[in-house]
């Protein structure tokens, strides 16, 4: 018995054979060198690696450490068991244990190499590997070893089955060989599977990767969102410290004011007491003579309460107007920052396009740079082939279009003093004679220009716009399923210019009309 667990612990769970040439996972487990390897080829390509017994994934082929002292083990168990062989199984006829090598279904015996040699060579005597499962190897009706496959009803059939019994008539097979289709079918099933295991471990590695994205994502949003309030409390700071300051300046200059009053209205007060005492004097004069003998009349008996009066009505006030003014105007400049700061963020995690012009629509008094990306106006005709889509005017349309989504491109106008930019759709009439085939100056187009003044132009009508400085880098956003289309001066501040809203109907073109300096679209 203790022989028997001995050998169960010794066993590959692969194989189910004493270890051959035994190595470790890292997870503790052990297998026969070359079952392991056969897994792990089995498993290359599907985006990691397990082991068999506990599932411990391994994101790179696991080394194979060898484990010599549980190859010592196996080896000196051999050498106690000599008579004993992987199966287990004995030659019916030793008088002491031999390992059986085949067993005879019509003699229902298993043999020894000695024994074997002995056996009837009859093709009635079949031999097998080493078994004890005999009755399972013959026929439940006729007591005759199974030799057939019978494809019609599924069942493994002796020959009295196939001659004389249910399976008569029915196309047979010899059992190897039906085994050997079972086995090729089995074989084309376990190549699906194998190419969906692939595929699923190629889908789990994905989803690992979008786990990651996500955390990394999270992790710098966190980041953001953190810097931009602790942001916004400095500015908030920063507005509070200025109208608490001009709180306590007004405050100091009210409370000067206040006891400046203060003390006049004391002196007055002093005064009044002063001509008090000396009229309650007269009054108390009983003599009528040396009372009006006295000159009451040239004194300085006025109240003097009007003085004062006058004095509170003009003593300062916190201005309330003020403060009001600094919260709005501070509110009102902070609330500039956050839009600031959101069309920062915008254009930072936004995918910039790649705007190529198209020389085919240049005018031939436009020359366009050789990587497609500056256009600048010349007085000599280039004599390109005219062509359906070349512009009659000083005008070029970019190479791609924009039929849906959400675009940006970056436009340098630094070097022009008169330029005119914008959008417009694919059907632009190009030969018109007058400006109606201008960009900005009919339905089907939307544009930004400076040309003595500076205005937004859609339709032909043109509305006024207003930069603190000179513009130098547009920035243009096209939203195309929401019908908008906006401009944007880039600079240490990103600001707002205008905002067309329409419903898009057509592919949309970048474009320029061409004065005498050049533009640029940055890539």
């Amino acid at each position: 018995m203790a022989s028997a667990e001995l050998r169960d612990e010794l066993n590959c769970s692969i194989c189910l054979s004493l270890y051959t040439d035994p190595v470790s996972l890292r997870c503790g487990h052990n297998f026969c060198r070359s079952c392991i390897v056969q897994v792990l080829d089995t498993q290359d390509g599907a985006g990691g690696y397990s082991c068999p017994d506990c599932r411990a994934e391994y994101l790179k082929r696991p080394a194979l450490e060898k484990n010599r002292k549980l190859g010592n083990i196996v080896e000196r168990f051999l050498s106690t068991q000599p008579d004993m062989e992987e199966t287990g199984i004995f030659c019916t006829y030793c008088d002491s244990p031999a390992p059986a090598v085949r067993t005879c279904l019509q003699c229902e015996a298993s043999f020894c190499e000695k024994h074997l040699s002995r056996h009837s060579k009859s093709s009635e005597h079949t031999l097998v590997e080493p078994t004890v499962t005999l009755e399972e190897r013959k026929c439940s009706t006729h007591r005759e070893v199974l030799k057939y496959y019978c494809p019609v009803d599924n069942a493994c059939i002796c020959v009295s089955c196939w001659v004389a019994g249910d399976h008569k008539g029915h196309d047979v097979e010899l059992l190897d060989v039906a085994s050997e289709k079972g086995k090729e079918k089995l074989r084309s099933v376990i190549e699906k599977l194998k190419s969906e295991r692939e595929e699923a471990g190629r889908k789990v590695q994905k989803l690992k990767h979008h786990g990651r994205e996500q955390e990394e994502k999270s992790s710098a949003l966190t980041e953001r969102v953190t810097g931009l309030f602790t942001d916004l409390r400095k500015k908030l700071d920063n507005v509070e410290k200025r109208i608490l300051g001009e709180i306590s300046r007004q405050k100091g200059e009210v409370s000067v004011s206040v006891c400046d009053l203060v003390r006049q209205v004391e002196l007055h007060k002093e005064e009044l007491t002063e001509k008090m005492n000396q009229l309650e004097g007269l009054c108390n004069i009983t003599d009528p003579l040396t009372f009006l003998q006295e000159d009451i009349t040239s004194g300085d008996i006025s109240d003097g309460s009007c003085d004062v009066i006058s004095d509170v009505r003009d003593v300062q006030c916190l201005d309330e107007g003020i403060v009001s003014q600094m919260v709005h105007r501070g509110l009102g400049h902070f609330a500039d920052d956050l839009i600031d700061m959101k069309i920062k963020r915008q254009f930072s995690v936004m995918e910039k396009s790649d705007i190529l012009l198209d020389i085919d629509t240049a005018s031939n008094n436009i020359i366009i740079s050789q990587d497609l990306r500056s256009a600048s106006y010349t007085a000599t005709s280039q004599n390109r082939p005219d062509g359906p889509k070349r512009f009659r005017f000083d005008q070029v349309f970019s190479s791609r279009s924009f039929s849906s989504g959400r675009h940006y491109w970056e436009v340098d106008v630094s070097q022009a003093e008169k330029w005119l930019i914008g959008a417009a759709g694919e059907s632009l009439e190009r030969k018109l004679v007058d400006n109606e085939s201008y960009i900005g100056y009919n339905e089907k187009s939307w544009a930004v220009y400076v040309n003595n003044s500076f205005r937004a132009c859609h339709n032909n009508i043109h509305k006024k716009l207003v930069s603190d400085s000179p513009v130098r880098v547009v920035g243009i956003y096209l939203d195309y399923e929401a019908g908008r289309l906006s401009f944007y001066q880039l600079s240490d501040s990103i600001r707002h210019l205008h905002t067309f809203t329409t419903t898009f109907t057509e592919p949309l073109y970048a474009g320029a009309y061409i004065f005498d300096n050049g533009i640029r679209f940055i890539g």
